[in-house]
């Protein structure tokens, strides 16, 4: 607010070489009224300037010019009482007067966008700010209209001027950074925000970073992606929780890579953060079921059998071995199987006569 009120108070004079010439007068009358603005008279200058604009607003070219450096200075007083709607709407005043240039029209246009921002008229702040930047280049304010978008969850727009914020910006600041990943989740454009994550992740980055790329990964469709991402923080000493191993454990299983899934629960169950328990060793049988590692399979799932003692477990490690062509193994599980009771093991061995 502080530098706009800079802008307001500063630029009439040096607009005025390029607008219809004023009377002295009147001149005088905008720099005593300046001066006043500067030392603090603000209802004063309000109540001259609103007078003075409303005077000499239906009058000829010099004079509508006049009326809208009395608004300008009146937008002025405004804003330092903390009324940025009011200094707003007296801008918009000014900029539809005649005898006003285009550039000064331009340069009150960008004002009214920033108090329009202040005083939370985001609708409207967006609105002038694209009018301004049709015909501007400023990636100061492409960022300030992208963030109103997010901020009035407009983000398809956002996603729009974002693409040209990011082109127009060497090195982004943290701000800047999340503003960027909360548009691309918002927007539903994961993949770019993954791509956008990636590009910036490495040993140096935070745990934030890591679980960021890979939540985003997970919701792109890339599940491989996110294990892949979760196994590098891990081996970077990023991740050192159970839980964290745990998600490992599930990332790897669901992104295709079965055998590390697996070697990371084994690794669990022994320096004990995983309880061993049905759940678990089932969990560990079925990942190098699925990675087809035959010898550590196998010991899976007769370490299960053995745990639960049921004769189903027992007929699945049977019907496993059998099949991998492991016929003493599933025998043996098969005869276990039906000690338990179970008639179909039964049936399996009458294969092996």
């Amino acid at each position: 607010m502080k530098r706009l009120l800079i802008l307001l108070l500063s630029v009439w004079s040096f607009s005025a070489q390029a607008s219809p010439a004023l009377p002295g007068d009147i001149i005088a009358d905008l720099n005593a009224l300046q001066s006043q603005l500067q030392e603090g008279a603000l209802s004063s200058v309000v109540e001259r300037a609103t007078a003075q604009a409303e005077r000499l607003a239906s009058g000829n070219q010099t004079d509508q010019w006049a009326s809208a450096l009395y608004q300008q200075l009146a937008a002025g007083a405004l804003a330092r009482q903390d009324q940025p709607a009011a200094a707003a709407d007296r801008l918009a005043i000014a900029r539809g007067l005649s005898g006003v240039d285009d550039d000064q029209a331009t340069r009150w246009l960008r004002e009214e966008a920033s108090l329009r921002r202040a005083a939370g008229q985001r609708d409207q702040a967006i609105e002038l700010l694209t009018e301004w930047l049709a015909n501007q280049q400023d990636s100061n304010a492409v960022w300030q209209l992208t963030r109103l978008l997010a901020q009035q969850e407009r983000w398809d727009e956002a996603a729009n001027w974002l693409e040209q914020a990011l082109s127009e910006t060497a090195e982004l600041t943290e701000a800047q950074q999340a503003l960027t990943l909360a548009i691309y989740r918002n927007a539903g454009q994961s993949e770019q925000a993954l791509g956008w994550l990636l590009d910036g992740l490495d040993s140096q980055s935070d745990l934030s970073d890591w679980r960021q790329a890979a939540g985003l990964a997970q919701q792109a469709g890339q599940p491989g992606v996110a294990a892949g991402l979760w196994e590098m923080a891990w081996q970077l000493g990023k991740l050192t929780e159970p839980e964290d191993r745990w998600l490992l454990i599930q990332l790897h299983l669901a992104g295709g890579t079965p055998a590390r899934a697996a070697e990371h629960l084994e690794e669990a169950l022994k320096e004990g953060d995983v309880v061993r328990d049905e759940s678990n060793l089932r969990l560990l049988a079925n990942a190098w079921q699925q990675a087809k590692d035959v010898e550590k399979a196998l010991d899976a799932w007769q370490t299960l059998a053995q745990y639960t003692q049921t004769a189903t477990d027992w007929r699945s490690y049977g019907q496993l071995a059998y099949a991998w062509g492991e016929s003493e193994q599933a025998q043996q599980a098969f005869v276990r199987a039906a000690e338990l009771g179970d008639e179909e093991a039964a049936q399996w061995l009458a294969s092996f006569n």
